[in-house]
C-alpha cells in the first residue's frame, strides 16, 4: 500500500475561522499588559531594588537568587546568561525545580510537595555563609509556600535585606501554607510585583475548561533585567563597570572567550565566602 508523499497532505490553515477568537493574539496581548503594568507600576520598587543590589555587589557582597517550581527560571535569568554578570549567587535546589521527567523518580508530585515543606529553607541556607550586607531575592508567584516563606525568613534571621518578587494580586488572595502565618510580602523588605493574574494562566480557549498561557516568566524576565540594567548602570557609576558575560557576535570570538574565562574567575572569587573561603 502506497503512502502520499508529505508534500501532498492537506495543512491545516493556521489562520482561525472568522468567528473563532485568534487565542495567539489574544496571549500577545495579555503578555502586553503585563508589560505594561510592570513599567507603569514597579519601577520606582525596582529601581529600590537595584539600589540595594549594586550597594551590596559594591562592597564584594552577594545578591543571592532563590527561587522553587517554574520560578527557577527568573533565578537563571539573573545569572549565569549573555548580558549578565557576578555579583548575584543563584541558590536552586533541583528536588524543587526538576520538572524533565514529570512522573516517576525525580517526578513532579514530588517536587510539588517538597516545595511545601516547611523546615526545608533552614538545611538549604546552612550550606552557605551570609553577610549583613548582602540581599536576598526571594521568587515565588504565589508567595505562600513553605520553602519560599523559610528561605525568606531565615534570610532575615541572619541580618540581610529581603526582596520578593511575586504576583501580588494572586499573592493576596490565598492563605499562606506557612505554620507562622506569613507570606512572602509579609516578611519582605521590599515587594516587587510581577503583575501576573491571580492563577497565573491568561488565555480562555473555547472548548477548553482552564485558562492557558502562564504570564509570570513574562514579568519576572521583564523585573529582573530591568533590575539588572540599573545595576549595571550604577556599578559603572561607581567606578565599578561589571564584567558582562558577551556573545561572540558582540565583541569577537577570541574577546567572548576571555571574558567567559574572566567573568567565571570573577564570580568564583566572589563565592567562595559563601563556602567559608
Amino acid at each position: 500500500m502506497s503512502h502520499p508523499d508529505r508534500s501532498d497532505a492537506p495543512v491545516r490553515d493556521a489562520q482561525p475561522a472568522a468567528d473563532t477568537p485568534d487565542v495567539a493574539l489574544t496571549y500577545l496581548a495579555e503578555a502586553e499588559r503585563i508589560l505594561q503594568r510592570v513599567r507603569d507600576t514597579q519601577l520606582p520598587a525596582i529601581r529600590r531594588a537595584a539600589a540595594l543590589c549594586a550597594e551590596s555587589i559594591s562592597r564584594r557582597g552577594l545578591v543571592h537568587l532563590f527561587g522553587s517550581g517554574h520560578s527557577r527560571m527568573a533565578v537563571e535569568e539573573v545569572f549565569p546568561r549573555y548580558g549578565s554578570f557576578p555579583g548575584f549567587h543563584p541558590i536552586v535546589e533541583l528536588s524543587l525545580t526538576n520538572h524533565t521527567q514529570v512522573v516517576g523518580a525525580n517526578g513532579q508530585r514530588q517536587a510539588m510537595a517538597i516545595e511545601r515543606m516547611e523546615g526545608l529553607g533552614e538545611p538549604i541556607l546552612d550550606n552557605f555563609v551570609f553577610r549583613d550586607y548582602d540581599v536576598m531575592i526571594v521568587f515565588s508567584t504565589s508567595g505562600n509556600k513553605g520553602v519560599p516563606v523559610d528561605v525568606a525568613l531565615g534570610a532575615k534571621a541572619r541580618g540581610l535585606t529581603v526582596i520578593a518578587v511575586i504576583a501580588a494580586s494572586y499573592s493576596a488572595l490565598i492563605p499562606s501554607e506557612h505554620s507562622s502565618g506569613r507570606k512572602l510580602a509579609d516578611i519582605a523588605d521590599l515587594v516587587i510585583d510581577n503583575c501576573a493574574l491571580p492563577g497565573d494562566s491568561m488565555v480562555d480557549v473555547p472548548g477548553v475548561d482552564a485558562r492557558v498561557g502562564p504570564g509570570s516568566t513574562i514579568g519576572n524576565t521583564a523585573v529582573v533585567n530591568a533590575l539588572k540594567v540599573l545595576v549595571a548602570q550604577d556599578l559603572a557609576a561607581r567606578g565599578q563597570p561589571p564584567l558582562v558575560l558577551a556573545s561572540a557576535y558582540e565583541i569577537g570570538a577570541e574577546a567572548s572567550r576571555e571574558r567567559f574565562e574572566a567573568t567565571y574567575d570573577d564570580y568564583r572569587d566572589r563565592v567562595k565566602v559563601v563556602y567559608g573561603g
